[in-house]
């Protein structure tokens, strides 16, 4: 059994957690910011593959209190490295963070942790010097109060990193937040989907790659693939062929997408080709001023213009009024709007039925939930 670390946006541990569940893993711990749980080599494989919301997973090598770069370096050097990276591996601290911790140096905490590693395997490998020529195995660690959590990173690129998004749009919103923002929402892919600011297309893109069952990781590759020692290569095809036999394609969807840039759609569109979801999503060039829809009990999901610089700030009150507008005038419709403006309830002339605080990156912004009727249940 390993213990992996699966981290996430700050405020969206549950929907993370629910993942995981969902998985068939059982969760060990939730931090700020982070989900541990438990499960075989394979559990590390469908993680990677499966999870929408996970900015990526690593393996848990160990945990310690240190508050002197000597405590740094002897409970470093007692991790069991050699479980994990073999004799040609090349090994490195490649990230480090410190949150209210004593030590608070990136770059010494690095090079103090790597110099402890050496010595470990070189007590085990009786080497004084590693070709380090082989697969990459970069450690991560966190530094909070104190407390030091040191991780091996099976995914290399960040998981919001699917592989599909070529063009993006001036704001984007990530993959993964995309689809856990979408997650605290009641839409099913039975339901009507629209996104009036779609951008780049990832709020219709993610909600296509759920309606059809696509593994979010299926179509690009993780940095464990190459470390067979782990995790056999035999088992990534086992469960890549698991994923590619639950796509559903023909699933019928009502996903839209509008934004008023053509060339954004234009973007938008290759992006979903990408994706394998085209044919699912329905993009259109048209100004939020334009936004209706004929049928009853639909999800507006977006990601407005935040008015960064200030010809743009002074067009937002006129632009959140219009969708407001147009929001109601639509028939028993919800909307969830992701936005730094703080003048989205005046402009929709009623308060949210909630609103989380929510980092998008190093911006705080807010979730707002606009909710309308259910629809009446099915026989």
């Amino acid at each position: 059994m390993l213990r992996y670390i699966a981290p996430c946006h700050f405020g969206l541990e549950s929907v993370l957690k629910r993942e995981i569940y969902d998985l068939g893993y059982d969760i060990t711990a939730v931090e700020d910011g982070k989900v541990y749980f438990e499960g075989d080599a394979e559990a590390g494989v469908r993680a990677n593959l499966w999870l929408r919301t996970a900015e990526r997973v690593l393996i848990e090598v160990g945990s310690f209190y240190a508050k002197t770069y000597d405590q740094l370096f002897e409970w470093t050097r007692l991790l069991p490295w050699e479980d994990y990276i073999p004799v040609d591996a090349r090994f490195w601290v490649a990230k480090a963070a410190s949150i209210k911790s004593t030590l608070y140096s990136p770059s010494d905490i690095q090079s103090v942790m790597k110099k402890a590693m050496v010595e470990r395997m070189k007590s085990h490998y009786h080497l004084n010097t590693f070709p380090e020529s082989g697969a990459s195995f970069p450690v991560r660690v966190v530094l909070m109060k104190d407390k030091v959590t040191v991780g091996l990173d099976l995914s290399g690129d960040s998981l919001h990193k699917r592989g599909y998004r070529k063009l993006v749009s001036k704001a984007p919103i990530t993959e993964t937040l995309a689809a856990a923002l979408l997650d605290l929402t009641p839409w099913k892919p039975d339901r009507i989907l629209v996104d009036p600011f779609c951008g780049s297309g990832t709020f219709p893109i993610e909600a296509a790659l759920i309606a059809a069952g696509i593994a979010p990781g299926l179509h690009r590759s993780f940095l464990a693939e190459s470390w067979p020692g782990l995790f056999p290569e035999a088992l990534w095809k086992e469960v890549r062929e698991e994923a590619e036999d639950m796509v559903d394609l023909p699933v019928e969807t009502d996903i839209q997408g509008y934004d008023a840039d053509g060339e954004i759609i234009k973007a938008a569109r290759e992006n979903a080709r990408a994706a394998g979801v085209d044919k699912l999503i329905h993009f259109q060039t048209r100004d939020v001023a334009q936004l209706s829809h004929p049928k009853k009990y639909g999800f507006l999901v977006t990601n407005p213009p935040y008015g960064e610089r200030l010809e743009e700030k002074e067009a937002l009150p006129a632009l959140y009024r219009t969708f407001g507008e147009r929001f109601a005038a639509l028939s028993d419709w919800s909307a969830y709007v992701i936005t730094a403006y703080d003048g989205v309830e005046k402009a929709f002339g009623r308060r949210a039925d909630r609103n989380r605080k929510i980092y998008n990156g190093m911006m705080k912004t807010y979730f707002y939930e606009f909710r309308g009727a259910r629809p009446p249940k099915k026989d």
